[in-house]
């Protein structure tokens, strides 16, 4: 018996058109069902802590912490913030710039940890938890990027404070 061998057509090739629109819809998509959601949680978070009073309860508290990093103890909103969102957290942090609390310097180091450990709790539960990454190693990697905001945040007053841009 001689074998048929199935001829399978190629794929038609699709024009640089085509690709550059799936690619829109692909980040349009990935804006609207991952991105915005965060941001506007982050939003929602900061906009409670400030109408309810909470926020200058923990102006208070954080104040000396905060401190350690050349920050005022209001800017402890921008990191709990982008907790939730990179995006939220600089836009806290651009928030208090344009209002007077924080100044650029202060503003820039504040982009450290949104950017390190910024969207945190959609990252955590979206990849270790799915990966079900073993369960004595969570705390490590939900603590990693809390340690290098804060090393980072560190750098940037010195780099700033040497530099004399604060």
């Amino acid at each position: 018996m001689e074998k048929e061998q199935s001829v399978t057509q190629p794929a038609p090739k699709k024009g640089i058109i085509e690709i550059f629109l799936a690619g829109c819809k692909k980040g349009l998509y990935i804006g609207l069902e991952q991105i915005l959601p965060a941001m506007v949680l982050g939003y929602v978070v900061v906009q409670f802590l400030q109408l309810t009073g909470i926020t200058d309860v923990l102006s208070v508290v954080f104040g000396p912490v905060m401190g350690i990093f050349g920050l005022p103890g209001a800017s402890i909103v921008v990191l709990i913030s982008a907790f939730f969102a990179k995006a939220a957290g600089a836009s806290t942090a651009a928030n208090l710039y344009a209002t007077g609390v924080i100044t650029a310097a202060q503003a820039t180091i504040l982009l450290m940890p949104c950017m390190l450990m910024g969207t945190l709790v959609g990252h955590f539960a979206r990849i270790v938890l799915v990966a079900n990454v073993n369960p004595a190693h969570r705390a490590l990697l939900l603590c990693i990027p809390i340690i290098t905001s804060v090393v980072a945040m560190l750098l940037m007053r010195i780099l700033l404070s040497v530099t004399g841009l604060m």
